[in-house]
């Protein structure tokens, strides 16, 4: 891990935040399926992989009072402060492996990540993190996670990527998580190239 974590650091201390190839000025698949949910002021969201992505900019400005962003890169993070400013107290920021970190128990109504399960090339590491979901996601909540499809990159940021069709990637959270929708992004990155992503909307387990 502690390699992973130098490696996402240095990332974000060589390149602007809107220099990397998954930036988002809006996540707007994303938003439109947590928007969907129907969420409310109470509504606990947290935005796995989130480092210095805008989702949580927008979900604040739509009234959540609730948002958690969790990220290997305290760098990351830090953007994602400076740039929020005041509003950024009302986030509880926190920096850690997603397959390791201590997640309260049942906290989370929706649970998102657009950026981190691509990146568990290993068993070990995907049942870790389903175990993490399994903890920290509230009985009937909502877990939204977007891959490459298998069409997307192979590599991306010169680290290997799992690659999901769809029915393979709500397999890897098994059949008790109910399955709502699947849902595909063509993603432009900031110099033009489009990266293929699939998004897996479910529900965990009662």
């Amino acid at each position: 891990m502690q390699n992973q974590k130098e490696h996402w650091e240095n990332v974000y201390q060589t390149k602007q935040p809107e220099a990397v190839s998954w930036f988002q000025e809006h996540a707007i698949q994303s938003l439109e399926i947590i928007r969907s949910v129907g969420t409310s002021l109470t509504t606990n969201v947290i935005d796995v992989g989130g480092g210095a992505s805008t989702l949580v900019d927008d979900l604040l400005l739509s009234g959540l009072e609730n948002v958690s962003v969790l990220d290997l890169s305290e760098r990351a993070l830090d953007v994602a402060r400076k740039r929020l400013g005041f509003a950024g107290n009302s986030v509880t920021w926190i920096s850690g492996d997603v397959c390791t970190v201590n997640l309260p128990d049942q906290r989370y109504d929706i649970w998102h990540d657009r950026a981190v399960f691509h990146f568990l090339t290993t068993p070990v590491d995907r049942a870790a993190y389903v175990h993490q979901v399994m903890k920290s996601v509230k009985p009937g909540g909502h877990v939204i996670v977007a891959t490459f499809s298998p069409d997307g990159p192979e590599q991306c940021s010169g680290l290997p990527v799992a690659r999901y069709a769809p029915g393979e990637l709500h397999q890897e959270f098994g059949p008790s998580f109910e399955l709502l929708e699947h849902l595909s992004e063509e993603h432009k990155t900031p110099w033009g190239a489009v990266q293929h992503f699939v998004y897996c909307h479910c529900l965990k387990p009662h």
